[in-house]
């Protein structure tokens, strides 16, 4: 078990809202700040080197995916590639329809951007889910109008882990002439993905999700697919996205999406059994506990609990003493004292919606490291229980 600098216990389960970096891209990253620090539109042979650092990042990528190399364009995240899908999308397509279809529990990066199309003058239809996080694919088909031009749902829930029947949904937008964008940030580098078996025409990812640096993501535009410059100004990205490259970021996100695709078989079968094991752990030493998303149809390092009769911000204070890491949701909404929109969408009323943990394992995380926990999870319940009005209230009653 690791520990941090006051000889305390140290254990990080908090790898859906970023990811520890890999050795290795800091070591490749690094000459790319020192060395190699042209600017890859410049001529001489300094910037030709960040080029072909670029360069070999992309096609590394492209083949991550089934992708060819000129379908990949570079961000600065998954919230970007979010927006420059769905935005330039739209406003590609305006003429054949205003209609865009997603899901309830997309991550804000796509929600909020469809509330911005809202506003001027696109019709989105939100999708609800079953009580695991998965949409109903008669309902979506049901949702498609004559002027539907985009569905965008996300691969994988960064929540709940709830993983989406991706394939069945690229099967129907392309029977139906609509474009299929996903969300896949939680999703790549984590799990196969192969964009034409799955009739992906968009995805977003991110860097720092796979061990990779931050501030770096990319989005997979599919040849043919009409879509307007996003940030305008130089003619970078092949003139879709202005902007100095960045190199070191771009180099970063290359050698960890070849680092994840080396070691993903054997890191799927390693989260898969400590998430199992810390689900049954939970549940059968702590009561008044329930699993959110769908238990076999879920990312393999995703384990989210509701706990009744507490508050997850008092949990996780708590937790943070005990030196475990670990979230009641989305790490964009930390900030917020609403429970999370997608426990709510999935049916929680809001007192169990506000009980909620995420803890995300990495590959590194030991049996030892979840038992130690699970411990500190039943004691800190105990606690906050006792002093909650409800659960004296529910004693009484079941006195």
């Amino acid at each position: 078990m690791n520990q941090n600098n006051q000889g305390k216990p140290f254990i990080y389960f908090d790898n859906a809202a970023t990811t520890k970096t890999a050795p290795e891209v800091v070591e490749a990253i690094l000459p790319y700040y020192t060395e190699f620090y042209g600017n890859p539109s410049s001529i001489y042979t300094l910037a030709n080197e960040s080029r072909k650092a670029v360069t070999l990042a992309r096609d590394t990528i492209a083949n991550a995916i089934g992708a060819e190399a000129n379908e990949i364009y570079f961000t600065a995240g998954g919230s970007e590639a979010d927006n420059w899908a769905i935005i330039a999308t739209a406003e590609a397509y305006q003429t054949k329809g205003k209609h865009i279809i997603t899901s309830a529990i997309e991550h804000h990066a796509v929600l909020t951007t469809c509330e911005f199309l809202e506003k001027k003058g696109y019709e989105v239809t939100y999708l609800k889910t079953d009580e695991y996080g998965l949409i109903n694919l008669e309902e979506l088909e049901h949702a498609i109008r004559k002027d539907t031009i985009l569905i965008s749902i996300m691969f994988a829930n960064n929540e709940i882990g709830t993983i989406q029947p991706i394939l069945q949904i690229g099967e129907i937008a392309k029977a139906h002439g609509v474009l299929f964008h996903t969300d896949a940030v939680q999703a790549f580098g984590q799990i196969p993905i192969s964009v034409d078996e799955m009739k992906i025409d968009m995805l977003s990812a991110s860097g720092h999700k796979l061990n990779g640096p931050k501030g770096v993501g990319f989005l997979y535009i599919r040849k043919g697919v009409k879509s307007r410059s996003f940030i305008h100004g130089g003619q970078q990205e092949r003139g879709r996205r202005a902007g100095t490259e960045n190199v070191p970021g771009i180099v970063g996100m290359g050698v960890a999406t070849k680092r994840a695709l080396s070691i993903m078989d054997l890191k799927i079968k390693r989260e898969i059994e400590l998430r199992d094991y810390m689900i049954q752990k939970i549940e059968k030493e702590i009561p008044f506990s329930r699993l959110n998303g769908h238990r076999e149809q879920r990312l393999p390092n995703n384990v989210n609990f509701g706990f009744e009769f507490v508050e997850g911000e008092s949990l996780l204070i708590k937790l943070d003493m005990e030196g475990i890491c670990a979230s009641s949701g989305s790490a964009c909404t930390s900030g917020s004292l609403d429970p999370s929109h997608v426990l709510l969408a999935i049916g929680l009323p809001h007192e169990k919606a506000h009980g909620s943990l995420r803890l995300t394992l990495s590959e590194e995380n030991t049996i030892e490291e979840i038992d130690y926990t699970v411990d500190k999870i039943k004691v800190i319940l105990e606690y906050l229980r006792n002093m909650s009005p409800l659960y004296e209230d529910y004693k009484k009653k079941n006195s």
